[in-house]
Formats: C-alpha cells, sequence, structure tokens
C-alpha cells in the first residue's frame, strides 16, 4: 500500500514522483508566512517599522523591555497581531479542510463554500445566536459545535442528492452543492428577518469579516483546527490512495467508506470553527489547495501542510488588502476572496469541462 500511495496521483493515475523542490517547499512556505505576518502587524493607518514590531512581540512572549513605545505596544499586541494571527489560523483552516474534501470527493472543484459546508454551518450558528442558545461553556465554543451538525448536515445532503443520479460526478455534486447553500441562505435570510435586532451583526458575520478580532476568539478555533488537522494529516496517505478506483483501494487493504466518513467529519469540523470566529469567507479551500497541487504535486503528504502554510499566508494578504484598500473603512475579508475566487472558479469550471468532453 505505501508504495501505491507514494506514486497515485490526483486524478487517480499512477506516475513517478516530479522532482523540484519540494524538500524546501515547506521551510519557504513557512517563511513566506512568517513574512506575510510580520507585513500584515506593520502596515495601517498607522505604519509601524518590522524591528519594532518584533521588539513589541519579543517584549510579550518573553518578558524582556525592550525599548517599544506604548502606542505601537497597543496597536500591535492588542489590535493588529490577533488579527493577524486569527486571519492565519481560520486560513490554514479551510485551505486544509478544502483539500481534505477535494481528496474524498476527488473532485478538484470542492470545497467547504461549494458543497454547502460553510452555509450550513453559518445557517446552524445564525439559528443558535437568534434563540439565544449560550455560545461559550468553560472556555470552548459552542457555537462550533452547533456549527458543526449544520456543516455535516448540508454536505450529507449534498452528496445524497448527487448520488441519485447514480455516480456523483463534479457536475452534479456542484450543482447540488448550490441547491443546498441556497436553501440555506434563504433560512438565514428568513432568520434575519424576524431578528431586526441581530440582523446587522448577521450580515457582518456573514460577509465574512475580522474587524473584532481578540486574543480571546482564537481559543474558540485553535481546539478544534487542532483536531481536525491532525487527524486529516494522519490519513495523508489514505488519501493518495483513495484517489483510486474504489475496488482498487479495497484490495489494497483501505476500508474507504470508514476513511471517507472520518476525513469528511473532521473537515467538516475544522470549517465550522473557521465560520463560527470568521463569519464565511468563500474561496480559500478552493484557491490555495488546486497552486499548490501545481507547485508539488498531488501527494497528500506533502499537499495538506503545504496547503495549510499556503492559506493562512492568503488570507493574511486578504485581510490587509479588506482594512487598507478604502481606508480609514474597511470591507469584509469574504468580498475580497470573492473577488480573487470567483474568476479561478469560473476557470476552474471551464478547465474540469473541456477535460470532460
Amino acid at each position: 500500500m505505501a508504495e501505491i500511495a507514494d506514486t497515485v496521483t490526483a486524478a487517480g493515475e499512477r506516475s513517478p514522483p516530479r522532482p523540484g523542490f519540494r524538500p524546501a517547499a515547506v521551510p519557504l512556505a513557512a517563511a513566506l508566512l512568517l513574512a506575510c505576518v510580520v507585513l500584515g502587524t506593520s502596515v495601517g493607518p498607522a505604519a509601524i517599522a518590522p524591528d519594532e514590531v518584533l521588539r513589541v512581540v519579543l517584549g510579550h512572549v518573553l518578558g524582556l523591555d525592550l525599548a517599544a513605545g506604548p502606542v505601537a505596544d497597543s496597536i500591535v499586541w492588542q489590535i493588529r497581531l490577533p488579527r493577524v494571527l486569527l486571519a492565519g489560523l481560520v486560513g490554514g483552516t479551510l485551505a486544509f479542510s478544502g483539500a481534505a474534501y477535494q481528496g474524498v470527493f476527488r473532485n478538484p472543484l470542492a470545497d467547504p463554500y461549494l458543497l454547502g459546508v460553510a452555509s450550513g454551518a453559518g445557517f446552524a450558528e445564525t439559528a443558535a445566536i437568534v434563540a439565544g442558545l449560550p455560545l461559550v461553556f468553560a472556555g470552548f465554543s459552542l457555537l462550533t459545535l452547533v456549527g458543526f451538525a449544520g456543516a455535516v448536515a448540508s454536505v450529507l445532503l449534498a452528496y445524497s442528492i448527487a448520488r441519485q443520479a447514480g455516480r456523483a460526478s463534479s457536475m452534479t455534486l456542484i450543482l447540488a452543492g448550490v441547491a443546498v447553500s441556497a436553501i440555506n441562505v434563504a433560512g438565514i435570510s428568513y432568520l434575519m428577518i424576524v431578528s431586526n435586532e441581530n440582523a446587522l451583526e448577521i450580515l457582518n458575520w456573514l460577509l465574512g469579516g475580522l474587524n473584532s478580532s481578540a486574543w480571546s476568539d482564537l481559543r474558540f478555533i485553535l481546539p478544534y483546527s487542532l483536531a481536525a488537522g491532525l487527524i486529516i494529516s494522519l490519513h495523508g496517505r489514505l488519501l493518495n490512495v483513495l484517489q483510486l478506483p474504489e475496488l482498487e483501494a479495497r484490495q489494497v487493504g483501505v476500508d474507504v467508506e470508514r476513511t471517507r466518513v472520518v476525513l469528511l467529519l473532521a473537515a467538516s469540523l475544522a470549517a465550522a470553527a473557521a465560520v463560527a470566529v470568521a463569519g464565511v469567507i468563500g474561496f480559500v479551500g478552493l484557491i490555495v489547495p488546486h497552486a499548490v497541487r501545481l507547485l508539488v504535486g498531488p501527494d497528500y503528504r506533502r499537499l495538506l501542510p503545504l496547503s495549510a502554510l499556503g492559506g493562512a499566508s492568503f488570507l493574511i494578504v486578504a485581510d490587509l488588502i479588506a482594512r487598507t484598500m478604502v481606508s480609514p473603512g474597511e470591507v469584509p475579508v469574504g468580498v475580497v476572496t470573492a473577488f480573487v475566487g470567483g474568476p479561478f472558479f469560473l476557470y476552474l469550471l471551464r478547465r474540469q469541462r473541456r477535460l470532460t468532453i
């Protein structure tokens, strides 16, 4: 099974490993992420030099007095750094969950947004907010668990609809996801109408935004993101095998149904956690895994960690654009990702159609 997992491609074909810079890919991606964190923390209405940012961070982390100014200290530590770190965590979570969905469904167009997962989590979480349910217990986000239930229900509904016509092809699965998303959005719109006092808060949240980020938000997503990421990463080799025809995967000893269920649950939990703290931010889980796959190939053992690092960098930059393009105001980061992701999705859809003709 190890040899098959090493050579299977995302299209279900065997091919020899391609040479390139793969051994250096993770350090390069980590260095890029660090640069994005420094850039995102430095740039804003009040520009702060990168060396001063580092002094503030090291001063708080190590407990040293590194002569950082009080204004810079407040801006960096209390406002910008938690927002940048939350953007990175949300972006990385959406990217590796999107890569997992694409692997499970063997569908390069699958992601938490297109399959109705994000909108399902948003609908369930909106219902919890309107109903006045407790959202936090013992420091953990109950909103994430509510969103997880909505996400799982949506992806199962979309997949079952697509299966009604036989095999769940790329096109039928995407269309089913669009239909499920439309139902979820209709439910959210209805809840906004009947709950006027929460309408503006819900709308800002659904557009995807990080403008109210705080250190406390990190603990609402971090446990779920780490748990889901660990589960998905441990299944990287099995995700490679799942790209084979199902009969061949079973012949090498893989419990296909169990593996799919575990991965779907983990990816849905990750997506729900991201939606709970940042709203519905689309296309991150679609764009980033594709870009990483083009650079390093389809091996999920490399694709998953690089997608997480790339997704973190992508959303940090997108959020930086969102909060500076109309300064002193800002636009929701979901608008920025949609401007980038919409044309990219249309390109992929057209390319996918050509491949199936």
